[in-house]
């Protein structure tokens, strides 16, 4: 078999919303060059599928035929009619078109539900789709992502379909958990794949996964229950599915540690005092209010411009002293004027108090802000915008269509730009459809405020669920020394995760529930010796009659752990004369022949409950994924694994299935060979 290239390997990560494709590898790895929605249409004959919604169009045209006439001088006129006097007829004629519309997902067949193959046609027929799509030469190997919930079976339908639709020369199947641990070069890791209705959580183990206790599929800790949650706290304020998917997307939306207080809840806290002390003092400032608030008019307080007693001690005024002093109407003036001032006072203090404040709210982090406004996009037809006087957005601002550009970091404030762009009046082009056809909608944007409902997409039960399939996953594993490093390598993933807070959020429930100090991992191992290793269950240390030591007052039955402990420092202290060489010699032989067997079996940490849990970094090797994020690394494992099978070992490892062992062994061989 002549050796493969680089750029003739094609990668095939399916999701259950997202396919992951590209034909090549790159010098440096790249995020997948091909991103299409794990869905097909129903074409017009049964079986048969579309990558895109076929829609009818019948456009009717009005066409002349005209009959041959010998020519003369008479001008042919036309009736109003329509028809045309001794020379033909006007006839109308009914066209259909057929338009692809990349914008709806009406029909559409998801062949992946919570990580398992429902439509093995539709599957089969999206990957032929992308296949065309990239169109890879004859001699290309080719390399599938699995997901943990596919069976063996699962596994041989899609070689059988491989070796024989596209005729490849050699074909590998590849864990995803696996690939992660590729992409983070970690042989020992917990993988923690949060996706779009689950969670997979598989524990990793010197790059062999460990399938007892592995936690596959778990339902509803995905970012569709985090969006359903959404849904379940804003429905009453008009929020529709398509609105709280697009807020759990947006940066406001985030998901505090467990403890953390909410932004109103802090406030309530601060305010709430002692309900009779706060009673007394608002009673004694209501008195002294009332008893120095006695108006008062230019000539002093309650007297006129001469001096007269205009209001008495209890501010009611003097009418009589006031018309004798024949200045009425100047007091009633003073009277407009000084109501004026303090209004204008107010009304000014007012806002420089809201000026002052609002630099401080814009400064809050989003987790201390009680409430935070987002965009939000959606589709209308371009009849009902015409009519309200709307104008959509561009091509490039839609939501969700053509390449899909990767969200970088989040605002680490969550604030969002309060003011609308303004958009393109233009109609929104079909780009993807045939040539001149125009879409009959277009995207507006809008916006909204959230209040706290925004940091509650978590609080359904996800964190507990999943951190609980964690946890069972981590004890299954029978090499009980190695799961203090599956505590220590934890790795979540998946576009679930992307939620802001999400991964921090998870790790402080890990924490908060199964944490315990190492102080109380090492509360039996604190009374034995410092020169002297713990006790393991290895069977070594159970005690033995030794016959040589028959006659010594220790008896036959003596524990090797307890006299070798007391005899460390002075050995031959307690032993017979003429014994204590020989007895000091066997010793040593047995704590030689003890170490021995412990190296096998030492572990450090504790076997049971962690003692400290920690979230592994990917390394930067690639700086193309950094603006990307990790949420995908398994595609960058699957191309640093194709990099491996295909090209560096050539098969020697039996890493990937070829042509002749496929017609030798058939479907069923893919199980030798895949990893």
């Amino acid at each position: 078999m002549p050796p493969f290239k680089d750029e003739h390997v094609l990668i095939i990560t399916p999701g259950s919303q997202t396919t992951l494709a590209q034909l090549g590898l790159p010098e440096s790895f790249t995020p997948a060059q091909l991103r299409t929605s794990t869905r097909m249409f129903p074409a017009e004959n049964p079986g048969e599928w579309e990558p895109l919604k076929v829609r009818e169009r019948k456009v009717t045209k009005r066409r002349s035929d005209v009959a041959p006439q010998p020519v003369d001088d008479d001008t042919t006129m036309a009736n109003t009619d329509g028809t045309i006097n001794n020379a033909g007829t006007s006839v109308e004629e009914e066209d259909t078109y057929f338009e692809e519309d990349p914008t709806t997902e009406e029909g559409a067949i998801y062949p992946i539900r919570q990580g398992r193959i429902v439509d093995w046609s539709c599957l089969f027929a999206l990957m032929t789709h992308i296949y065309n799509t990239l169109s890879p030469p004859f001699h290309t190997p080719i390399l599938v992502i699995t997901q943990p919930a596919w069976t063996a079976q699962d596994h041989e339908t899609l070689t059988q379909f491989f070796f024989e639709k596209f005729k490849t020369p050699a074909f590998c199947l590849m864990d995803s958990a696996l690939a992660v641990c590729y992409a983070y070069a970690a042989s020992t890791a917990t993988v923690i794949d949060v996706g779009y209705e689950k969670c997979d959580i598989s524990a990793v183990i010197d790059f062999l996964i460990n399938d007892v206790g592995r936690g596959t599929a778990v339902p509803s800790c995905g970012g569709e229950g985090m969006t359903q949650r959404l849904l379940e706290l804003l429905s009453e304020k008009g929020f529709t599915r398509d609105m709280c998917e697009q807020l759990k997307r947006s940066g406001i939306c985030e998901i505090l540690p467990p403890g953390t207080a909410m932004p109103g809840e802090a406030e309530a806290e601060v305010t709430n005092v002692n309900p009779a002390a706060a009673a007394s003092a608002g009673a004694n400032a209501v008195g002294l209010k009332g008893r120095g608030s006695v108006a008062g008019v230019e000539g002093g307080d309650g007297q006129d411009g001469e001096g007269r007693e205009v209001e008495d001690n209890e501010g009611v005024l003097d009418v009589a002293t006031l018309v004798v002093s024949g200045k009425t109407n100047e007091f009633l003036a003073r009277k407009e004027k000084e109501k004026a001032e303090k209004a204008e006072k107010a009304a000014a203090k007012k806002a420089a108090q809201e000026a002052a404040a609002a630099p401080k709210q814009a400064k809050l982090p989003n987790a201390k802000r009680l409430t935070a406004s987002f965009h939000f996009t959606e589709r209308r037809p371009l009849e009902e915008l015409n009519r309200n006087g709307k104008r959509p957005l561009e091509n490039g601002a839609s939501h969700g269509e053509g390449e899909t550009k990767r969200p970088r970091t989040p605002d680490p404030h969550g604030g969002t730009d309060s003011t609308a762009t303004e958009a393109d009046p233009t109609p929104v082009m079909n780009t993807d459809a045939s040539a001149g056809s125009v879409e009959t909608t277009a995207l507006i944007r809008r916006e909204v405020d959230v209040g706290i409902e925004r940091f509650q997409a978590a609080t359904g039960g996800i964190l507990d669920q999943t951190a609980d399939a964690i946890h069972r996953c981590i004890l299954s594993v029978p090499e009980f020394q190695k799961r203090a490093e599956l505590w220590d390598n934890l790795i979540i993933i998946g576009n679930g995760s992307k939620v802001r807070g999400f991964k921090e959020a998870l790790v402080a429930k890990l924490n908060s529930k199964y944490l315990i100090s190492p102080s109380s991992a090492t509360i039996f191992t604190s009374e034995l010796p410092s020169n002297f290793t713990t006790p393991v269950a290895t069977g070594t240390n159970t005690p033995q009659p030794q016959s040589h030591l028959s006659n010594s007052h220790h008896g036959p039955g003596v524990n090797p752990l307890l006299l070798a402990a007391t005899t460390a420092s002075n050995p031959g202290g307690l032993a017979p004369p003429g014994q204590h060489q020989h007895l000091h010699a066997q010793l040593q032989m047995q704590q030689y022949q003890q170490q021995n067997q412990q190296s096998l079996h030492q572990h450090s940490g504790h076997g049971q409950t962690p003692t400290s849990i920690k979230l592994t970094k990917m390394p930067e090797y690639f700086p193309e994924w950094k603006d990307v994020g990790t949420e995908e690394a398994a595609f960058l494992g699957a191309q640093v694994a194709a990099k491996v099978v295909f090209v560096v070992d050539q098969g020697l490892s039996k890493g990937f299935m070829s042509r002749t062992e496929y017609n030798d062994l058939g479907p069923q061989g893919i199980h030798e060979f895949c990893m």
